[in-house]
């Protein structure tokens, strides 16, 4: 009669600890992310960082999830999602009614407009409509290609990674390159080694907001939106904001 006890034990056990390690697995979300983004997600080292890796981070840490991070090229994100490979993927993705019928989204946590990256020796280029005949470079799949195609005529060059378009505006192979505005001013600070200068500042373009991209229906979305909630409300997401862009959010 022991040895049956000692076995259902034996059993009992090894069916917790299998329900544990489910559970944690279940728990440990992947997330997708192009590190190519600067200074919302890239290498830094053997390290990724940035302002969307610490604010997710500290997402993560209030709705108690582990999660991997899966680096990959921006076009991938939202079908990565669609085919359940990816929870949740984040670069500076700004949400678009088109998104929105296959993807949710977090509520906005970035507001971003466009600019233009021209040689410092340029004054040809000084608001967007100039860029007509001109060629442009701009990021694949991004909200900002997608709307300069839409509204402004020019030769396009698309890039996979934006720092390529960058590498060729210096190297005069292109006259501008357009991208979200925080990329822009980080690498005319940066890299741009005063040979890149921004301009268009003065034109009226809508402003984007960024959002985290979850599967359509996640029960995630609403965990995230609350931690936004309280992140804003404990100074957390101030702190990060300043670290990053060094200035307070609007």
């Amino acid at each position: 009669m022991s040895a049956i006890i000692n076995k259902l034990k034996a059993t009992f056990a090894v069916a917790i600890l299998s329900a544990t390690f489910s559970t944690l697995a279940q728990d440990k979300i992947m997330v997708g992310v192009d590190t190519a983004f600067v200074p919302f997600e890239f290498k830094q080292g053997d390290k990724y960082v940035g302002f969307d890796i610490d604010l997710w981070d500290a997402i993560a840490k209030k709705i108690h999830v582990s999660y991997e991070l899966h680096p990959m090229d921006f076009s991938g994100l939202i079908p990565g999602l669609q085919a359940r490979n990816l929870d949740v993927a984040m670069a500076g993705i700004t949400i678009t009614d088109a998104r929105k019928k296959v993807v949710d989204f977090s509520d906005g946590y970035y507001n971003a407009d466009l600019l233009m990256a021209v040689k410092s020796s340029d004054t040809s280029i000084t608001k967007f409509s100039d860029l007509a005949g001109k060629r442009v470079g701009l990021k694949q799949g991004t909200a900002a290609a997608s709307f300069m195609k839409a509204k402004y005529k020019a030769n396009y060059v698309e890039f996979p990674n934006i720092d390529n378009a960058y590498l060729d505006l210096q190297a005069g192979n292109l006259d501008a390159v357009v991208h979200d505005s925080p990329n822009v001013l980080y690498y005319v600070k940066t890299a741009g080694d005063g040979k890149v200068k921004s301009t268009g500042e003065t034109d009226s373009i809508l402003p984007q907001q960024y959002g985290f991209a979850m599967q359509k229906n996640s029960s995630l979305t609403p965990k995230v939106n609350a931690a936004l909630k309280d992140l804003r409300a404990d100074g957390t997401y101030n702190k990060i904001y300043v670290k990053w862009f060094n200035k307070q959010p609007k």
